[in-house]
């Protein structure tokens, strides 16, 4: 995961960079700084350098993996990658109450704003869930 660590960390270096170039060039070529710009290029600076910080921290509690070592070989990282539910419809229920979420923020309706989040709580928790409960957790 240091390859990704260094990756995020260019990235966010970068836009660190082009917001203070960004905020200059606005400054001499406007005569007055544009905010949303620059605040946008650092949010995103920040946003980035928090996944810097997740796998930087999650590199060094981690063996290193396949990818990370220069001496490994193809066939290491062969074998079993996770489990992929086959027939799942929470993915459908999550994308839906994500729109109602996302059109009661766009038209500020606090009642739609409120119903989509407590059904993204429940489509997430079902997504989650979904194969330790009812029969199937008893044919385990």
């Amino acid at each position: 995961m240091r390859g990704e660590s260094l990756l995020f960390a260019i990235v966010s270096g970068f836009l660190y960079l082009a917001a203070i170039v960004y905020g200059f060039w606005t400054k001499y070529s406007l005569h007055s700084v544009e905010w949303i710009g620059v605040t946008a290029l650092v949010l995103s600076g920040l946003l980035t350098g928090m996944c810097t910080l997740y796998f930087f921290v999650v590199s060094r509690r981690i063996d290193p993996r396949p990818e990370d070592r220069p001496d490994a070989e193809i066939s290491d990282a062969a074998g079993e990658v996770g489990f992929f539910s086959p027939g799942s419809y929470w993915p459908f229920g999550l994308g839906l109450t994500a729109l109602i979420s996302a059109v009661g923020l766009v038209y500020w309706q606090v009642w739609l704003l409120a119903i989509g989040i407590l059904g993204l709580l429940g489509a997430t928790g079902g997504l989650l869930f979904e194969y330790y409960t009812g029969a199937r957790r008893a044919a385990e």
